[in-house]
């Protein structure tokens, strides 16, 4: 009996990615338990971080040793997160679709190559580059000239108005991962252009169509599952970043942003900088609860994913 290796290793290779994932959930499940059963659910609702008395006693409560004065709320980190990451999602997209179009359409084909190479390049700039470019120039030309204009312009539309802030915050983050995740959207916008087949081009200029015509009514009508895929990607990128958010955010605690110029926190970046800290508890509490955010945040993730997966299968259906 032959024993067929190749398919069973295709098999074994692709089981290693959601074998994965589930591992890492409960991992995450498994270390956190005591401060999912500390913090219940009211732990994603409220404004309360606080590490407590690093320096007292530890008490017990509900049958859990705390620091004195110690309380675990995130709700601050969960809309820096989410507004943070869809305002830079608003952001990118049209840039990035604009791009991709010029790329591959606007332009001769001895010019797009090394100007899609350049656009692609920005994808490989480490995201701490990222964050210091905005936290050197960003944060002041915002804070400085832009932030005060728009709130003094716009001061009739919501979140708009207000205290224009330092530089750092909500805005600013958004625009540093905007740019980051430009590049992502753009590259796979651009190849899944050029494979649209050309007789559909020709079919709309010989209806009288101009070249922006076909591709608003022809071509990005037929990449509308890319885009979906690809936003996905790119919202995924945008609500894990790290460094680049933590040095342009102004790392806002237990502070809900009141328009889009305040400070603001998220969750991966909130994990990085509060781990040390974290670390001096002696009951790790702290350090539970940094990885119940850790857990939320892979849900987030996987939830978007799902709901990506959904609306694939209902365009499907249609």
């Amino acid at each position: 009996m032959k024993i067929p290796v190749f398919r069973i290793s295709l098999i074994a290779t692709a089981s290693l990615l959601p074998l994965s994932l589930i591992l890492l959930i409960v991992f995450l499940v498994i270390y956190s338990w005591p401060a999912i059963e500390y913090n219940q659910f009211h732990f994603l609702w409220t404004n309360d971080w606080n590490l407590g008395n690093l320096y007292g006693n530890p008490v017990e409560v509900d049958g859990h040793q705390i620091m004195p004065g110690a309380k675990y709320g995130i709700w601050f980190l969960v809309v820096g997160t989410l507004a943070s990451s869809i305002l830079a999602m608003l952001l990118a997209m049209p840039i990035a679709i604009g791009a991709a179009y010029f790329l591959s359409e606007g332009i001769r084909k001895s010019w797009s190559g090394p100007l899609s190479l350049l656009v692609d390049l920005l994808a490989a700039i480490p995201s701490v580059v990222y964050g210091l470019w905005g936290y050197a120039l960003l944060v002041p030309l915002f804070g400085k000239t832009i932030f005060p204009f728009l709130a003094d312009t716009f001061s009739f539309v919501p979140f708009l108005n207000g205290s224009p802030g330092s530089g750092y915050g909500l805005l600013t983050s958004a625009f540093v991962l905007a740019v980051m995740i430009i590049p992502l959207i753009s590259a796979t916008l651009r190849e899944s252009i050029q494979m649209i087949e050309p007789a559909l081009k020709e079919a709309g200029l010989s209806l009288g169509l101009t070249r922006l015509e076909v591709f608003w009514h022809i071509i990005l009508p037929k990449l509308n599952k890319v885009l979906i895929g690809v936003g996905i990607l790119a919202l995924g990128r945008a609500l894990g970043e790290t460094m680049a958010v933590l040095m342009v955010s102004g790392n806002a605690l237990n502070y809900l942003p009141g328009n889009i110029y305040a400070p603001i926190s998220t969750m991966a970046a909130f994990i990085t900088s509060q781990l040390d800290s974290a670390l001096q508890d002696p009951t790790n509490m702290a350090v539970e609860a940094l990885s119940e955010i850790a857990l939320v945040l892979l849900l987030i993730t996987v939830l978007v994913n799902i709901s990506a997966r959904l609306i694939l299968w209902m365009e499907k259906v249609r």
